[in-house]
């Protein structure tokens, strides 16, 4: 298994970091986790196409986790992939068909790209046959709880606290081969999240705040800082520990040595930060 960092960073744009996303490699299947504003060009940027990516699962639909979507179904179509799976929250149906249905967003676009003779004639040429669907992603709905497996995967989901009732927020276990990765998703202080991450080969965290930053109760609740998740990570057992998610003002060599001192005084096992491109091979021993 290999995990691929596409984007490691927040709401905030910032020319260091693309939004959430990141790409699992598993048993021949690419799925991405979230599609944030950036990861697309950070996938191409990675030696892959958005045609590349066969399964999109997405934790919840604030813009800095699908942003991208649109871009990556629109490419992936343009390059002639089959349509992409996609699992998510509601309403990600509604949204997708917002986006590219008969009366969505892109129709005109489409319209001009299916229709014009032109058009056709550069689809036909590139390899394509007429009439040239349109982009169709086979979206399910999935609810905590929900399991998805194919042959040499499983992802199962559960809910986090983060910006419910408004929205559903999941995060995500996938298991192959006796191997266990978590993403957390945006989740805030969660003993159900702490039950799914024992025994995690690795466990990829968001991390909104540094330790010493003050906050309300209740915004505390729903953004650990590194001591509060590497502590998590260390009762759970878990073999490595990467956060990600980084703010701005985070993203700075003080910042990053005040994470990571946070988590060496209660985490024994490897730790760091995410940096988008990084690659992380998860096996037995490694």
């Amino acid at each position: 298994m290999r995990l691929t960092i596409l984007g490691s960073g927040s709401p905030e744009a910032t020319a260091r970091r693309a939004a959430s996303g990141y790409l699992i490699e598993v048993a021949g299947t690419r799925i991405l986790f979230d599609c944030g504003g950036g990861v697309v060009d950070r996938l191409l940027r990675a030696g892959l196409r958005p045609s590349d990516v066969d399964v999109l699962f997405l934790s919840h639909l604030h813009a800095d986790h699908m942003m991208d979507y649109a871009r990556l179904v629109h490419a992936a179509w343009d390059e002639g992939a089959r349509p992409l799976a996609v699992y998510g929250p509601a309403p990600t149906a509604e949204m997708s068909e917002k986006l590219f249905g008969a009366d969505g967003v892109f129709a005109p676009d489409l319209r001009a790209r299916t229709e014009l003779a032109p058009s056709q004639a550069v689809w036909v040429a590139r390899g394509g046959t007429l009439p040239r669907p349109w982009p169709a992603p086979k979206v399910e709905e999935i609810a905590p709880g929900a399991q998805i497996v194919r042959e040499g995967w499983r992802v199962s989901t559960l809910e986090v606290p983060h910006a419910q009732p408004l929205l559903t927020c999941l995060a995500f276990v996938i298991e192959a081969d006796g191997l266990k990765v978590v993403y957390s998703g945006d989740a805030g202080r969660s003993p159900a999240l702490a039950q799914a991450c024992v025994g995690a080969d690795l466990l990829v965290h968001w991390c909104y705040r540094l330790d010493g930053e003050v906050v309300s109760d209740e915004m505390a609740a729903l953004t650990p800082t590194p001591t509060d998740i590497a502590s998590m990570a260390q009762a759970a057992g878990v073999r490595r520990l990467v956060l990600t998610h980084f703010r701005a003002h985070m993203d700075t060599l003080a910042g990053h040595a005040a994470a990571l001192s946070a988590m060496d005084a209660v985490f024994t096992g490897p730790c760091g930060i995410a940096e988008d491109l990084d690659q992380y091979v998860i096996a037995k021993g490694a």
